[in-house]
Order: C-alpha cells, then structure tokens, then sequence
C-alpha cells in the first residue's frame, strides 16, 4: 500500500510539473519598468550614484574600491557630486582620487531611493563575481 501511495504521488507531482511547464510566462517584452530599472536606464546607470550605488560599482575604478568606496557610502546623503570631496579624515592621495573621477564626471547625484538603499545592500547585496 505505502509503495502504491509512493507511485500515486510521484506520478502527480511529474505531471503537475509537466502541466506547469507548459504555461506562459509573464511577458517581458513591453512590460512596464519597475522604478529600479528607470533609474538604471539614466544616468545612474552609466555613472556612479554618490547616494544609491552599491559598493561593487566601484570595482571597475582604480583605487576606489573597498576602503574609499566604504567611505563615501557610509557619508551619503550628498546634495551634489562635490560634496564627495568634504568626507572628513580622507588623506591627501584619497582627495586627488576623488577629484579625478569627479572631474572625468563619473559620479553624479539623485535623491535617495529606498529601493537600492533598504538594509545593508550598499555595502553587501550578496552578489559576488
């Protein structure tokens, strides 16, 4: 009976899988931007967001990432991307840096957004390359 009971189930649980196989998904092609991926599709995507960029962005930046990228999240809110240049305790080599990738017009500033800056996601998202 329990092995009869076994098959029974297994077989239901193939074919619920295979019937849900089978169903469309929703389409994505046309679908509405959620707020997240209009603010990638502007300039926050091409630049680094002083106020809502993750700390991985910085990587692909010489000299920014970990220790200064750490810095300048955890002293933002920024009203303009200059500000980045008033962090206290920044050495001298720390301050050239910063103003070079501020000159080059790497960084910009939005308004804060709760979707990219809810918990601890700035300095860790879980996303490791």
């Amino acid at each position: 009976m329990r092995r009869f009971v076994r098959l029974v189930f297994v077989i239901a649980l193939v074919a619920l899988t295979w019937i849900g196989a089978g169903q469309p998904q929703a389409a994505l092609a046309g679908a509405s931007l959620n707020s997240a991926d209009a603010k990638l599709a502007t300039e926050f995507g091409k630049k680094i967001d002083l106020n809502n960029t993750n700390i991985s962005n910085f990587k692909s930046y010489r000299g920014l990432y970990p220790t200064l990228a750490q810095k300048v999240i955890a002293n933002a809110p920024y009203d303009s991307a200059e500000d980045v240049l008033n962090i206290a305790g920044l050495s001298d080599r720390q301050t050239s840096l910063l103003k070079e990738y501020l000159d080059a017009g790497t960084f910009t500033v939005t308004p804060v957004d709760p979707v990219f800056n809810e918990g601890d996601d700035r300095i860790n998202n879980g996303a490791y390359k």
